[in-house]
C-alpha cells in the first residue's frame, strides 16, 4: 500500500493511494505504523469498499511528510561504493552514522530554504527505512521483518557547514533538510529493498542514477547493526546513504551548488518521485 499525509484545514490527515484516487483514512500515520498487520488488513478492506465519492485527487491536496513525527532520524554516510570513491574517502569498515532532527522533516512539494549562512547546499537521493516494530539485537536474517515500509528521502547537505568541523551534524540539520515522501510504501509492496533503482534530477537534468545494490551495507545489515547498539521503535526513520553524482563529487571548478528556483527530484523504483523547490533564506 502507498500511504501519505495531506494538509486539510490546518490539520494533517492520512490517506491511502488507490488506482482511482486518495482514500481519506480515520487513523494517524503514527497509529498505522504502530498498528501492525491487523490494521493494514483493515485498511485494505476500507480501500476495497470505498466509493468514488470518498476519493481525493493528488492535484487537489497539499502533501505532508509521509512520516510526520519520526522518533529517531538516523543516517548512514558513505554507504555506496562509487559515492565513497567520488568523495575520495576509504570504504568504511562499519556503517558511518550521524543523525538529523525533527526540524529537518519536510514534505513533497514543500519549498526548502537555502540557509543564509551557507553557499554550498547539495542534494542526496536516499532510500529511507521506516521501522514498524520495536527492534533490539535482531539478526540480519530477520531484520527486515521489523520494517514497516520505505520512502524516498533527500538528505540535503550544506557542505561548507558539514566540513567546518569533523562532526557533520551542522551541515545536515538545517530546517527542511530531510524531505520524505511523497508516499510511505509498505514493505510487502516494495519487496527486496536492496535492488531498487535510485535517481536524482535537478531542473529535470539527471544527476544520480544508481541502484541500492551498490550499497556497502544493505538494508538488513543496517537495521541489525543499529539494533545491536540502540533500540529501534516504530516510526524511527533510517536514511541509508546516497549514490555517486552529488555536487561534492564534481571537480571543484564544475561545482554549481543549489540556488534559488532549483527543483530537486528524488526518484526510487516503486516509491514515487519526491520534488522540492529551493528558495534562498534572507
Amino acid at each position: 500500500m502507498k500511504l501519505l499525509t495531506y494538509r486539510s484545514e490546518e490539520q494533517l490527515r492520512t490517506g491511502l493511494l488507490t488506482e482511482k484516487g486518495i482514500l481519506p483514512l480515520p487513523h494517524s500515520m503514527d497509529e498505522i505504523i504502530q498498528g501492525g498487520t491487523s490494521l493494514l488488513d483493515e485498511l485494505k478492506h476500507m480501500a476495497a469498499s470505498g466509493t468514488i465519492q470518498d476519493l481525493l485527487q493528488e492535484q487537489e491536496i497539499r502533501f505532508g511528510p509521509c512520516v510526520p513525527r519520526p522518533g529517531k532520524i538516523i543516517c548512514v554516510g558513505l554507504n555506496y561504493r562509487k559515492h565513497a570513491e567520488e568523495s575520495k574517502m576509504p570504504i568504511p569498515e562499519y556503517p558511518v552514522l550521524f543523525n538529523k532532527f525533527d526540524n529537518t522533516v519536510a514534505a513533497h512539494q514543500d519549498e526548502i530554504l537555502l540557509p543564509a549562512h551557507s553557499k554550498q547546499v547539495d542534494y542526496e537521493a536516499e532510500l529511507a527505512i521506516v521501522i514498524g516494530k520495536t527492534a533490539k539485537n535482531v539478526d540480519k536474517e530477520e531484520a527486515l521483518d521489523y520494517v514497516f515500509g520505505y520512502c524516498a528521502a533527500n538528505d540535503l547537505s550544506a557542505r561548507d557547514l558539514q566540513f567546518r568541523t569533523n562532526q557533520w551534524l551542522l551541515g545536515k540539520c538545517c530546517d527542511g533538510f530531510c524531505p520524505l515522501g511523497p508516499y510511505l510504501v509498505t514493505a510487502d509492496e516494495v519487496g527486496n529493498p536492496n535492488e531498487l533503482g535510485i535517481r536524482s534530477y535537478v531542473n529535470g537534468e539527471l544527476r544520480q542514477n544508481s541502484n541500492t545494490a551498490d550499497m556497502i551495507f544493505a538494508c538488513d545489515e543496517i537495521v541489525s547493526y543499529l539494533s545491536q547498539h540502540m533500540t529501534l521503535h516504530p516510526g524511527d526513520v533510517i536514511l541509508t546513504g546516497t549514490p555517486e553524482g552529488v555536487i561534492l563529487g564534481y571537480p571543484e571548478e564544475k561545482r554549481v551548488w543549489l540556488r534559488e528556483g532549483d527543483e530537486v527530484t528524488i526518484e526510487i523504483d516503486r516509491l514515487g518521485r519526491l520534488s522540492n523547490r529551493m528558495k534562498q533564506e534572507m
